[in-house]
């Protein structure tokens, strides 16, 4: 009988040691999260913020599943909530992905959401669309528009010709020096683009 007991106890240990080591189910994003997230979002639609925390059609949130940040509908989210967390592999729209660090950074899924609200965005050059969606940052022989009044810093959305978003960066100089930079100088400095859904499939939810 005090065998069988030490074996219940095991089993037991054993049972609470796995559901701590098991990582939380989808959950809000906590206070830090959230500033955190709102400011990177500020950094490139400024007050046009509020045209994604309110959502013309449906009231949505951001919720966090496996280090990531999603934004979701309300609906969307409880249907989620009878799938098993071991099977839920993402809802609604990626925004950004938490480090191990605790830093987020924004993801190019959620370029549609920056080109709809953007304050400032940047046309390339036919001949400089390949080197910026390979990953590399847009020099001045590549730009061929830029938003009037944009400053140093600011984020930035890409587009080529046929204002299709490539995505998004932040500017290395403001709009008013530009013009007078060396052709090889950085304009924007790369921070994602859709070149990444071929060149990081793999990991891009992992």
């Amino acid at each position: 009988a005090e065998l069988g007991e030490r074996e219940r106890e095991r089993k037991r240990g054993t049972r609470v040691s796995f559901l701590r080591r098991t990582k939380p189910a989808m959950r809000p994003l906590t206070d830090e999260e959230l500033r955190s997230l709102l400011e990177k979002l500020m950094k490139f639609v400024g007050k046009n913020v509020q045209g994604i925390l309110q959502h013309p059609r449906e009231a949505h949130c951001f919720r966090v599943q496996k280090d990531r940040i999603y934004y979701v509908s309300e609906t969307l989210m409880k249907l989620a909530t009878n799938v098993a967390r071991k099977n839920l592999l993402s809802l609604g729209t990626c925004f950004a992905k938490i480090t191990h660090s605790g830093r987020i950074h924004l993801q190019v899924t959620c370029l549609d959401f920056l080109a709809l609200h953007a304050d400032h965005k940047v046309w390339l050059k036919a001949n400089a669309e390949m080197s910026f969606l390979y990953g590399n940052n847009v020099v001045k022989a590549g730009l061929a528009r830029i938003t009037d009044a944009a400053p140093q810093y600011a984020g930035v959305v890409v587009y080529n010709l046929q204002d299709t978003p490539l995505g998004f960066g932040v500017l290395a100089h403001p709009t008013d020096r530009c013009k007078d930079l060396d052709p090889t100088a950085n304009v924007v400095l790369h921070q994602a683009d859709i070149g990444e859904y071929l060149r990081s499939e793999d990991s891009m939810f992992a």
